[in-house]
Protein backbone atom coordinates (compact mmCIF):
# COMPACT_ATOMS: atom_id res chain seq x y z
CA UNK A 1 0.00 0.00 0.00
CA UNK A 2 1.23 3.52 -0.82
CA UNK A 3 2.80 5.63 1.91
CA UNK A 4 3.02 9.41 1.77
CA UNK A 5 5.54 11.36 3.84
CA UNK A 6 5.00 15.00 4.75
CA UNK A 7 7.35 17.41 6.54
CA UNK A 8 5.90 19.87 9.05
CA UNK A 9 8.21 22.78 9.93
CA UNK A 10 8.35 24.80 13.13
CA UNK A 11 7.89 28.57 13.11
CA UNK A 12 9.30 31.44 15.10
CA UNK A 13 7.67 34.80 15.69
CA UNK A 14 9.80 37.72 14.57
CA UNK A 15 7.07 40.07 15.77
CA UNK A 16 3.99 39.44 17.95
CA UNK A 17 1.83 42.41 18.81
CA UNK A 18 -1.46 42.01 20.68
CA UNK A 19 -3.65 44.79 19.31
CA UNK A 20 -6.88 44.16 21.21
CA UNK A 21 -9.80 41.88 21.93
CA UNK A 22 -12.06 40.63 19.13
CA UNK A 23 -15.84 40.10 19.42
CA UNK A 24 -15.26 36.34 19.02
CA UNK A 25 -13.10 36.25 22.16
CA UNK A 26 -9.80 35.87 20.32
CA UNK A 27 -7.14 38.55 20.28
CA UNK A 28 -6.49 40.73 17.25
CA UNK A 29 -2.82 40.25 16.34
CA UNK A 30 -0.16 41.76 14.12
CA UNK A 31 2.70 39.31 13.61
CA UNK A 32 5.61 38.37 11.44
CA UNK A 33 6.15 34.61 11.36
CA UNK A 34 8.99 32.64 9.82
CA UNK A 35 9.45 28.92 9.22
CA UNK A 36 12.69 27.18 10.19
CA UNK A 37 14.20 23.85 9.19
CA UNK A 38 13.33 22.10 12.45
CA UNK A 39 10.65 19.69 11.19
CA UNK A 40 8.37 16.89 12.28
CA UNK A 41 7.72 14.10 9.78
CA UNK A 42 4.26 12.56 9.27
CA UNK A 43 3.97 9.24 7.44
CA UNK A 44 0.54 8.22 6.16
CA UNK A 45 -0.82 5.03 4.62
CA UNK A 46 -4.43 4.12 3.73
CA UNK A 47 -6.57 1.65 5.64
CA UNK A 48 -9.77 -0.08 4.63
CA UNK A 49 -11.58 0.21 7.97
CA UNK A 50 -12.52 3.93 8.04
CA UNK A 51 -10.27 4.49 11.05
CA UNK A 52 -7.87 7.35 11.74
CA UNK A 53 -5.02 5.82 13.70
CA UNK A 54 -2.15 7.96 14.98
CA UNK A 55 1.07 6.85 16.63
CA UNK A 56 4.08 8.92 17.68
CA UNK A 57 7.66 8.27 18.74
CA UNK A 58 7.11 10.64 21.69
CA UNK A 59 4.84 8.75 24.11
CA UNK A 60 3.85 11.90 26.01
CA UNK A 61 2.05 13.32 22.97
CA UNK A 62 -1.69 12.49 22.95
CA UNK A 63 -2.68 10.55 19.84
CA UNK A 64 -6.45 10.48 20.37
CA UNK A 65 -9.13 12.76 18.96
CA UNK A 66 -7.66 15.76 20.78
CA UNK A 67 -4.63 15.77 18.47
CA UNK A 68 -4.85 18.22 15.56
CA UNK A 69 -3.67 15.51 13.17
CA UNK A 70 -6.74 13.40 13.96
CA UNK A 71 -9.00 16.46 13.98
CA UNK A 72 -7.68 17.48 10.56
CA UNK A 73 -8.26 13.99 9.16
CA UNK A 74 -11.80 13.89 10.49
CA UNK A 75 -12.65 17.33 9.07
CA UNK A 76 -11.15 16.54 5.67
CA UNK A 77 -13.03 13.24 5.47
CA UNK A 78 -16.29 14.92 6.51
CA UNK A 79 -15.95 17.70 3.94
CA UNK A 80 -15.17 15.16 1.25
CA UNK A 81 -18.34 13.18 1.97
CA UNK A 82 -16.46 9.87 2.03
CA UNK A 83 -16.87 8.38 5.54
CA UNK A 84 -15.26 5.10 4.46
CA UNK A 85 -11.81 6.69 4.14
CA UNK A 86 -9.19 5.68 6.69
CA UNK A 87 -5.51 6.16 7.36
CA UNK A 88 -2.72 4.96 9.60
CA UNK A 89 -0.43 7.84 10.55
CA UNK A 90 2.90 7.92 12.37
CA UNK A 91 4.52 11.11 13.60
CA UNK A 92 8.27 11.44 14.05
CA UNK A 93 8.51 14.32 16.47
CA UNK A 94 11.46 16.74 16.58
CA UNK A 95 9.70 20.03 17.37
CA UNK A 96 9.41 20.27 21.17
CA UNK A 97 5.88 20.09 22.58
CA UNK A 98 4.24 23.15 24.13
CA UNK A 99 7.06 25.39 22.99
CA UNK A 100 5.50 28.29 21.08
CA UNK A 101 6.78 26.86 17.78
CA UNK A 102 3.40 25.83 16.27
CA UNK A 103 4.37 22.16 16.18
CA UNK A 104 0.78 21.01 16.71
CA UNK A 105 -0.57 23.37 14.07
CA UNK A 106 2.09 22.33 11.59
CA UNK A 107 1.30 18.67 12.25
CA UNK A 108 -2.39 19.34 11.61
CA UNK A 109 -1.51 21.09 8.36
CA UNK A 110 0.63 18.12 7.37
CA UNK A 111 -2.36 15.85 7.89
CA UNK A 112 -4.55 17.99 5.63
CA UNK A 113 -1.97 18.05 2.84
CA UNK A 114 -0.94 14.42 3.24
CA UNK A 115 -4.43 12.94 3.44
CA UNK A 116 -5.63 15.08 0.53
CA UNK A 117 -2.90 13.45 -1.54
CA UNK A 118 -3.23 9.96 -0.01
CA UNK A 119 -6.96 9.79 -0.58
CA UNK A 120 -6.78 11.48 -4.02
CA UNK A 121 -9.35 14.10 -3.04
CA UNK A 122 -8.07 16.95 -5.17
CA UNK A 123 -8.93 19.78 -2.79
CA UNK A 124 -7.31 23.03 -3.88
CA UNK A 125 -4.69 24.77 -1.72
CA UNK A 126 -7.29 27.47 -1.05
CA UNK A 127 -9.78 24.89 0.23
CA UNK A 128 -7.14 23.35 2.50
CA UNK A 129 -6.25 26.78 3.89
CA UNK A 130 -9.93 27.43 4.66
CA UNK A 131 -10.15 24.14 6.57
CA UNK A 132 -6.88 24.91 8.31
CA UNK A 133 -8.25 28.24 9.55
CA UNK A 134 -11.17 26.39 11.17
CA UNK A 135 -8.80 24.12 13.06
CA UNK A 136 -6.19 26.58 14.35
CA UNK A 137 -5.06 30.18 14.03
CA UNK A 138 -1.48 29.28 13.09
CA UNK A 139 -2.35 26.49 10.69
CA UNK A 140 -2.81 28.55 7.49
CA UNK A 141 0.67 30.00 8.01
CA UNK A 142 2.11 26.53 8.59
CA UNK A 143 0.74 25.47 5.20
CA UNK A 144 2.23 28.49 3.44
CA UNK A 145 5.52 28.88 5.34
CA UNK A 146 8.29 31.31 4.52
CA UNK A 147 8.13 34.78 6.03
CA UNK A 148 4.67 36.30 6.28
CA UNK A 149 2.75 39.08 7.93
CA UNK A 150 -0.09 37.46 9.88
CA UNK A 151 -3.14 39.42 10.99
CA UNK A 152 -6.57 38.73 12.47
CA UNK A 153 -6.10 35.94 14.99
CA UNK A 154 -3.11 34.86 12.89
CA UNK A 155 -4.94 33.27 10.00
CA UNK A 156 -4.91 36.28 7.63
CA UNK A 157 -1.65 36.06 5.67
CA UNK A 158 0.17 38.76 3.77
CA UNK A 159 3.40 37.64 2.04
CA UNK A 160 6.58 39.58 2.63
CA UNK A 161 8.34 39.85 -0.70
CA UNK A 162 11.71 40.76 0.81
CA UNK A 163 12.01 37.87 3.25
CA UNK A 164 15.17 36.61 4.98
CA UNK A 165 17.44 34.43 2.85
CA UNK A 166 17.37 30.67 3.53
CA UNK A 167 20.81 31.01 5.11
CA UNK A 168 19.73 33.19 8.04
CA UNK A 169 20.90 31.27 11.13
CA UNK A 170 18.75 30.53 14.16
CA UNK A 171 19.97 29.29 17.54
CA UNK A 172 16.87 27.92 19.26
CA UNK A 173 16.79 26.95 22.94
CA UNK A 174 14.18 25.51 25.29
CA UNK A 175 14.26 23.95 28.74
CA UNK A 176 12.71 20.47 28.43
CA UNK A 177 10.90 20.73 31.76
CA UNK A 178 9.23 24.03 30.90
CA UNK A 179 6.10 24.64 28.88
CA UNK A 180 3.60 27.47 28.54
CA UNK A 181 -0.14 27.22 27.94
CA UNK A 182 -1.06 29.58 25.12
CA UNK A 183 -4.50 30.41 26.65
CA UNK A 184 -2.74 31.19 29.96
CA UNK A 185 -0.28 33.52 28.22
CA UNK A 186 -3.04 35.43 26.45
CA UNK A 187 -5.04 35.53 29.67
CA UNK A 188 -2.09 37.08 31.49
CA UNK A 189 -1.65 39.56 28.64
CA UNK A 190 -5.27 40.60 28.94
CA UNK A 191 -5.05 40.89 32.73
CA UNK A 192 -1.86 42.97 32.69
CA UNK A 193 -2.00 44.92 29.44
CA UNK A 194 -5.66 45.37 28.44
CA UNK A 195 -5.41 49.08 29.24
CA UNK A 196 -3.16 49.30 26.16
CA UNK A 197 -5.59 47.44 23.87
CA UNK A 198 -6.91 49.18 20.79
CA UNK A 199 -10.61 48.95 20.05
CA UNK A 200 -11.37 49.98 16.46
CA UNK A 201 -10.58 48.57 13.05
CA UNK A 202 -9.06 51.94 12.10
CA UNK A 203 -6.59 51.66 15.00
CA UNK A 204 -5.83 48.04 14.09
CA UNK A 205 -5.07 49.00 10.49
CA UNK A 206 -2.82 51.84 11.61
CA UNK A 207 -0.71 49.35 13.56
CA UNK A 208 -0.64 46.94 10.61
CA UNK A 209 0.58 49.76 8.36
CA UNK A 210 3.23 50.73 10.90
CA UNK A 211 4.49 47.15 10.92
CA UNK A 212 4.54 46.95 7.11
CA UNK A 213 6.61 50.13 6.94
CA UNK A 214 8.67 49.65 10.09
CA UNK A 215 12.32 48.87 10.82
CA UNK A 216 11.81 45.10 11.11
CA UNK A 217 10.75 44.73 7.49
CA UNK A 218 13.60 47.00 6.48
CA UNK A 219 16.04 44.69 8.29
CA UNK A 220 14.43 41.66 6.68
CA UNK A 221 14.79 43.21 3.26
CA UNK A 222 18.55 43.34 3.84
CA UNK A 223 18.71 39.75 5.06
CA UNK A 224 21.50 38.92 7.48
CA UNK A 225 23.81 41.81 6.63
CA UNK A 226 25.20 43.04 9.89
CA UNK A 227 25.71 46.52 8.43
CA UNK A 228 21.94 46.92 8.88
CA UNK A 229 20.88 47.47 12.48
CA UNK A 230 18.14 45.10 13.55
CA UNK A 231 15.50 46.61 15.83
CA UNK A 232 14.63 44.93 19.13
CA UNK A 233 12.09 42.22 18.31
CA UNK A 234 8.66 42.78 19.84
CA UNK A 235 6.69 39.99 21.49
CA UNK A 236 3.91 41.22 23.77
CA UNK A 237 3.51 37.73 25.26
CA UNK A 238 7.20 37.73 26.21
CA UNK A 239 6.49 40.82 28.33
CA UNK A 240 4.10 38.81 30.52
CA UNK A 241 5.76 35.37 30.37
CA UNK A 242 9.37 36.40 31.03
CA UNK A 243 8.76 37.88 34.50
CA UNK A 244 7.03 34.69 35.66
CA UNK A 245 9.34 32.00 34.24
CA UNK A 246 12.91 31.97 35.58
CA UNK A 247 14.03 29.62 32.79
CA UNK A 248 12.92 32.16 30.19
CA UNK A 249 14.82 34.88 32.04
CA UNK A 250 17.89 32.65 32.23
CA UNK A 251 17.77 31.58 28.58
CA UNK A 252 17.35 35.12 27.31
CA UNK A 253 20.25 36.30 29.48
CA UNK A 254 22.47 33.62 27.94
CA UNK A 255 21.49 34.48 24.36
CA UNK A 256 21.94 38.20 24.97
CA UNK A 257 25.61 37.55 25.76
CA UNK A 258 26.27 36.66 22.12
CA UNK A 259 27.92 39.66 20.43
CA UNK A 260 27.18 38.50 16.87
CA UNK A 261 23.45 37.93 17.39
CA UNK A 262 21.29 40.11 15.15
CA UNK A 263 18.34 39.86 17.54
CA UNK A 264 17.08 37.79 20.49
CA UNK A 265 13.46 37.01 21.44
CA UNK A 266 10.93 34.47 22.69
CA UNK A 267 8.80 32.69 20.09
CA UNK A 268 5.03 32.83 20.39
CA UNK A 269 3.77 32.16 23.90
CA UNK A 270 7.10 30.51 24.75
CA UNK A 271 9.03 29.17 26.39
CA UNK A 272 11.25 28.63 23.30
CA UNK A 273 13.84 31.36 22.78
CA UNK A 274 16.06 32.16 19.83
CA UNK A 275 18.89 34.30 18.54
CA UNK A 276 19.26 35.24 14.86
CA UNK A 277 22.58 35.25 12.97
CA UNK A 278 23.68 36.18 9.46
CA UNK A 279 24.09 32.49 8.57
CA UNK A 280 23.93 28.95 9.95
CA UNK A 281 27.65 28.96 10.71
CA UNK A 282 27.16 31.93 13.04
CA UNK A 283 24.41 30.09 14.91
CA UNK A 284 26.57 26.96 15.17
CA UNK A 285 29.51 28.94 16.54
CA UNK A 286 27.26 30.62 19.09
CA UNK A 287 25.96 27.22 20.19
CA UNK A 288 29.53 26.12 20.84
CA UNK A 289 30.27 29.29 22.81
CA UNK A 290 27.32 28.59 25.12
CA UNK A 291 27.46 24.78 25.08
CA UNK A 292 28.72 24.46 28.67
CA UNK A 293 26.25 27.03 29.97
CA UNK A 294 23.35 25.31 28.18
CA UNK A 295 24.38 21.95 29.64
CA UNK A 296 24.72 23.32 33.16
CA UNK A 297 21.36 25.05 32.93
CA UNK A 298 19.62 22.05 31.34
CA UNK A 299 18.63 23.71 28.07
CA UNK A 300 18.11 21.80 24.83
CA UNK A 301 19.31 23.66 21.74
CA UNK A 302 18.99 23.41 17.97
CA UNK A 303 20.98 25.09 15.20
CA UNK A 304 18.55 25.94 12.39
CA UNK A 305 18.08 28.10 9.34
CA UNK A 306 15.09 30.04 8.08
CA UNK A 307 13.26 28.45 5.15
CA UNK A 308 10.91 29.58 2.39
CA UNK A 309 8.46 26.67 2.51
CA UNK A 310 5.73 25.36 4.75
CA UNK A 311 4.19 21.89 4.97
CA UNK A 312 5.55 19.80 2.08
CA UNK A 313 5.01 16.33 0.63
CA UNK A 314 8.33 14.51 0.31
CA UNK A 315 8.82 13.50 -3.35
Amino acid sequence: MATITVTAPAKINLHLEVLGQRPDGFHELAMVMQTIDLVDVLELSPTADASLELSCDQPELPTDGSNLIVKAGALLRERSGLPELGARMHLRKRIPIGAGLAGGSSNGGAALVGLNALWGLGHTPEALVAMAAELGSDMPFCLAGGCQLCFGRGEVLEPITASPPPSLGVLLVKHPQSSVSTPWAYGRCQALRSDRYLSSELEFEQRRTALRQGPLLEALSRGGQQTVAWPPLRNDLQLVVEPELPVVQQGLALLRQLPDALAVAMSGSGPSLYALFKDRQGAAQAEQVLADAFEQSGFDCWVCTTTSCGVSVVP
